[in-house]
């Protein structure tokens, strides 16, 4: 029996397999973040191929929380209806759906509008100097998440992931090398997760209890003074009871690095953190074998692998990754006839 098809349940969030389709921004919303056919069918096209989860791309949780313009939003209630068309057409092809909510925070390249951050600091010499956030701004952002979590209950989705990575808002909290706030959200390990804290917090109070929620982090800062893994098992252990399920392990993306790339090269993260904190990983990063999956799945790893550019080239990459696996995956009746 092969690790990455065999199914796992968490609370009520039962995959028939391991694969997940990392969030990735389609920039094909309209200027005001309403789905499209594109997106319906885009992600349609990787529940067909296989995919045991699909985690829709980065969804503003505010206008000014999109990082490009044509980002996908739920900060309405008139969101609602084309995120669930997306939805009810996955999941009636086998996979469940999850959706990404974020805001860009300082890497917001939407020009019309205000860019907020934790502190006055520019991502790098093309992105405007953010105001620095006011807590009336934080308490605003807060009741946003909550507010873009009971939105996306109401779509149908069955897992939430909140967007702590890549230097987005909540990973600019997090980090010593964006966080220079002198109040009770800056400064210590503690103070600097509170704004983390008090969104799971809030989201808590409209998200079903038996639906899991999920934590993307940037493992790894790739500068000196930032967060490294064992920093981040430190802040997720800090608010994991508040309702944190699964950690999805990405890296990167705070301020400007050179970051080693290469088949595999986040595992390392993700094991230090599943050691840590105990619980259920996504793990990936150029991750496109079969093979090399069900290896780190098999040595406890992790207990997902998520697939972003390689879903994008091959929708079918779950269907084509069982037959090198041996495994006899049923494939959609309509595609039998060219079953491997």
């Amino acid at each position: 029996m092969t690790k990455l098809f065999s199914n796992i349940k968490i609370k009520d969030l039962e995959l028939k397999n391991r694969i997940v389709m990392a969030p990735m921004c389609m920039v094909a919303a309209d200027e005001e973040g309403y789905a499209k056919d594109w997106h319906e069918i885009h992600y349609a096209s990787r529940a067909i191929g296989g995919t045991g989860l699909i985690i829709l791309e980065a969804t503003a949780v505010e206008s000014r929380g999109r990082i490009k313009e044509g980002d996908l939003g739920i900060w309405d209630d008139s969101h609602i209806e084309g995120l669930a068309r997306i939805v009810q057409s996955s999941k009636a092809l086998g996979a469940k759906v999850g959706v990404q909510l974020a805001h860009a925070g300082r890497k917001c390249e939407v020009k019309s509008e205000k860019i907020i951050a934790p502190s006055p600091i520019a991502f790098n010499d093309t992105y405007p100097t953010p105001e620095e956030m006011t807590i009336d701004d934080i308490k605003f952002v807060i009741n946003a998440f909550k507010e873009g979590a009971r939105r996306a209950n109401e779509a149908g989705f069955d897992t939430i992931e909140i967007h702590g990575a890549h230097g987005y808002l909540i990973n600019e909290f997090l980090s010593p090398l964006t966080n220079k706030r002198k109040d009770e959200y800056g400064g210590s390990i503690e103070n600097r997760v509170r704004f983390l804290r008090e969104i799971t917090q809030e989201i808590k109070t409209v998200w079903p209890e038996n639906k899991p929620i999920i934590l993307r982090v940037s493992a790894e800062e790739y500068v000196e003074d930032g967060n490294h893994p064992e920093d981040l098992v430190e802040i997720i252990n800090i608010v994991k009871d508040e309702g944190i399920d699964i950690i999805d392990i990405s890296s990167g993306g705070v301020v400007p690095a050179r970051i080693d790339v290469y088949p595999g090269y986040q595992i390392p993260f993700a094991e230090t953190i599943k050691k840590g904190t105990n619980l259920p990983i996504i793990a990936g990063g150029l991750v496109t074998e079969p093979d090399m999956a069900e290896e780190i799945l098999k040595n406890n790893r992790a207990d997902f692998i998520f697939l972003g550019r390689e879903l994008l080239r091959n929708p079918y990459w779950p269907l084509q990754a069982a037959s090198k696996l041996n495994y006899d995956m049923e494939w959609p009746y309509s595609y039998s006839r060219a079953k491997i």
